[in-house]
């Protein structure tokens, strides 16, 4: 990409650039995502997201994009051995999670788990280069833990530990779904799949919540505190929270009878109705990642035997295939 270097403009012509959004601005430099919005091109250190997705797990891509390339077979022990090891978190920690109502949304409590391991590891204030490769480990490792805690307290069941013989995908769903008197059994369908969410999910440029973290860790913030500020703003339903947006519009529509009504509420400018999950800020044709999620979406409801009854994914099919052949949403580039 050409780029035109602005950082003297204040001073040098005594005016300022107005970009909102920063859909022209680039705050660093950045060889980790690359990004083709009209091509529908997602590569991360040069590898095809789909790729990656299908050949790789989830921390070989994350050691892909901490270090730069794919781990060698002692790399990625060494890696999935030191993530194993600080999966667990401060016994402590159990008493913050006391302090929310049972109602509280699980992003709520997420972001006040993980902020609060700034408490834990106060020595990283000031944050060092050198403390860069270690801290990224523990936060690899705690935040699924942290995510399973939250979630088993929103439903009101205990908090599971780790198991260091699982694998990371593995851990988690077990972290999520056993009980203290039920072994979760793995589903390799469902692991493969959730895998293949955290791949997508890894990187994705210069977006909300990554700018978030860099704004705030610019101060030489605890690096916890910059991510629960990253997790904030993931939780918006313009970034990461437009996936729970989606579900409620799609209980919200009901029945496929009812989507021509919703067409037109979402084309009306007078009404507030947004289609959610139609349109994206830097891809213009078709985000690969959907790509990849319809296909193991496919899978995973036939495993569960729900591809063919299950009312909110007719209703998301019907939809998506009325709005791909609509003028209104083919003209504004909404897939």
């Amino acid at each position: 990409e050409d780029v035109i270097d602005i950082s003297r403009v204040s001073a040098e012509a005594d005016c300022f650039t107005y970009d909102p959004g920063f859909m022209s601005t680039a705050s660093c430099q950045s060889t980790i995502t690359y990004i083709d919005g009209d091509k529908g091109i997602l590569r991360h250190r040069g590898y095809d997201i789909k790729d990656l997705a299908e050949k790789s797990d989830f921390l070989e891509v994350a050691y892909l994009l901490i270090y730069g390339e794919l781990p060698s077979g002692e790399q990625y022990n060494n890696f999935t051995k030191q993530v194993a090891h600080h999966s667990l978190v401060n016994e402590r920690l159990h008493y913050l999670f006391q302090t929310f109502c049972s109602s509280s949304h699980p992003m709520a409590i997420m972001l006040a788990a993980v902020g609060s391991l700034s408490a834990f590891y106060p020595d990283l204030l000031n944050f060092k280069e050198a403390d860069y490769e270690l801290t990224a480990i523990r936060m690899i490792a705690k935040i699924p833990t942290i995510a399973a805690m939250s979630y088993k307290y929103s439903i009101g069941q205990p908090f599971i530990y780790p198991d260091n013989s699982l694998d990371f995908t593995e851990n988690f769903l077990h972290m999520m779904f056993a009980t203290p008197c039920t072994k979760y059994t793995v589903n390799p369908i469902i692991k493969n799949a959730l895998n293949k969410i955290f791949i997508l999910h890894a990187d994705h440029e210069q977006n909300a919540s990554t700018s978030t973290v860099r704004i705030a860790g610019s101060s030489g913030a605890n690096p916890f505190a910059c991510i629960s500020t990253g997790i904030a703003s993931l939780w918006g339903p313009a970034h990461g929270g437009a996936n729970e947006a989606v579900i409620n519009m799609l209980k919200e529509i009901g029945s496929s009878e009812y989507i021509p009504k919703y067409i037109a509420k979402a084309k009306d400018k007078n009404d507030p109705f947004r289609l959610m999950g139609f349109g994206h800020r830097v891809y213009k044709n078709y985000d690969p990642r959907a790509a990849v999620l319809k296909e193991t979406c496919k899978e995973v409801l036939k495993e569960l035997r729900q591809l063919d009854n299950n009312p909110l994914l007719q209703i998301a099919i019907e939809l998506e295939a009325i709005a791909l052949k609509d003028e209104y949403f083919i003209e504004r580039k909404l897939y």
